[in-house]
């Protein structure tokens, strides 16, 4: 009997990571590659990024050095990618950042810094590689796309402390939502994922003394999520296990926030 195909394979792809030096993105990164995919690594910090990718096959990774707001970095980005691999297959909108204060206290910087990375970079990273797909589709390539943006409970719950954050993940869904509609007939899928509390450096706050406890009790499973295993769920929606799934916000959080 023949062996069956495995249910995630990124054999053959080519996907787009922003933020990858750390966290999330260097997991991601990874294990995409372990997959079988190419990767176009996006991080602000050189340094970092270098180092995250240093124990991966130059062959199959490409270093992009910039920030996430810069439109002409990810049309640029596209480009290389496709001088370089060929196509760009999938894209995860996965950089962030947090400037956390009350309401009252945010400054304009503060709200504006966040919006900028979460909301306005992944609009642009959405467009450059979502013309991309749309031109291979419409030149009669079958082979479609999958976008997943990396969003969080905050923009479905809200999150203390930072109305900037929620308000930038919650702009995401729509995103997400509005992508599907226009592109799924072009077989270019567009999903969101809802992490809860991910050990990395971005979430130590939370983790910490002050609110750790609070935090735990609110998640059924009792522990923090570790980035090896949340990134699974991003590279099963980025391959032909998930060719039927668009349009959803598809929560990873040990339980934190349970809805219908």
């Amino acid at each position: 009997m023949p062996q069956a195909a495995p249910i995630v394979s990124l054999e053959g792809r080519t996907v787009v990571v922003t933020g990858a030096g750390q966290g999330i993105g260097k997991a991601l990164t990874e294990l995409a590659v372990d997959l079988g995919a190419n990767v176009v690594a996006v991080d602000l910090n050189a340094e970092t990024l270098h180092a995250a990718l240093a124990s991966l096959p130059a062959g199959r990774v490409l270093e992009v050095v910039g920030s996430v707001v810069d439109p002409e970095l990810a049309t640029r980005a596209v480009s290389d990618a496709i001088g370089r691999f060929g196509a760009v297959h999938g894209l995860v909108n996965n950089a962030g950042i947090t400037r956390p204060a009350m309401i009252e206290k945010m400054t304009r910087q503060q709200w504006q810094d966040v919006i900028d990375v979460h909301l306005t970079g992944t609009f642009f990273w959405t467009q450059a590689v979502g013309r991309h797909m749309l031109e291979r589709a419409r030149s009669g390539d079958a082979t479609g796309g999958s976008i997943v943006n990396i969003s969080s409970d905050a923009g479905r719950k809200g999150a203390i402390g930072q109305i900037n954050y929620a308000a930038a993940k919650a702009g995401m869904l729509g995103m997400t939502m509005t992508a599907a509609r226009e592109w799924s007939k072009h077989n270019i899928r567009s999903n969101s994922i809802c992490f809860g509390v991910v050990e990395t450096p971005m979430t130590e706050v939370v983790r910490g003394d002050k609110f750790r406890d609070g935090m735990l009790a609110q998640i059924p499973m009792g522990r923090w999520a570790q980035p090896e295993e949340v990134v699974k769920t991003v590279c099963f929606l980025l391959s032909d296990g998930a060719s039927y799934i668009t349009g959803q916000h598809l929560a990873v959080n040990g339980g934190f926030h349970i809805s219908l």
